[in-house]
């Protein structure tokens, strides 16, 4: 069967609206990822003391099912948290080896309520190191999203546009 999606270009606004001292001092950005032909949408529920996976992503998806995500296609990455006063922690887990198999290391963000991470490509997306300060420039696969609400169930909201 012929596929009838037309990719199609993605628009992200991202704007801060703020008037100090009479003047506009916020600003406006967009971005146009063209060639989108797929979208993951989701809002997951994630149980206080739980981590919630939200997504996987692996380099190749040919078993047929729709998780986890072709991590070659995937142009941008959105997550916020619903909650309206409680904060979560998102784990960013990484595939160093780049094998496909199981998250090597992870790095963790603070998300407040209300609040979004945006990323693009999950492909040589992430670059995590406990060595030293240091800049990492080594880049690696994101492997997966996962979070940890703490002790408060939260609801969380994953949008994904791939290729």
């Amino acid at each position: 069967m012929a596929s009838t999606i037309t990719a199609s270009t993605l628009r992200v606004n991202i704007e801060e609206h703020i008037i100090l001292n009479g003047k506009q001092q916020g600003g406006t950005n967009t971005l146009n990822i063209g060639s989108i032909n797929e979208v993951f949408k989701r809002i997951a529920t994630c149980p206080a003391n739980n981590e919630t996976t939200l997504i996987h992503f692996h380099s190749s998806v040919a078993d047929g099912t729709l998780a986890p995500v072709d991590i070659d296609d995937v142009k941008y990455i959105r997550v916020t948290n619903l909650d309206n006063s409680n904060s979560l922690t998102l784990s960013l887990q990484s595939d160093v080896g780049e094998d496909d198999s199981v998250a090597d290391e992870s790095a963790s963000i603070l998300i407040e309520a209300g609040r979004s991470f945006i990323m693009g490509t999950p492909n040589d997306g992430i670059g995590i190191s406990d060595a030293d300060a240091n800049l990492v420039t080594d880049l690696v696969d994101l492997e997966s999203l996962v979070v940890q609400p703490g002790s408060n169930t939260v609801d969380v909201e994953i949008f994904v546009a791939s290729a």
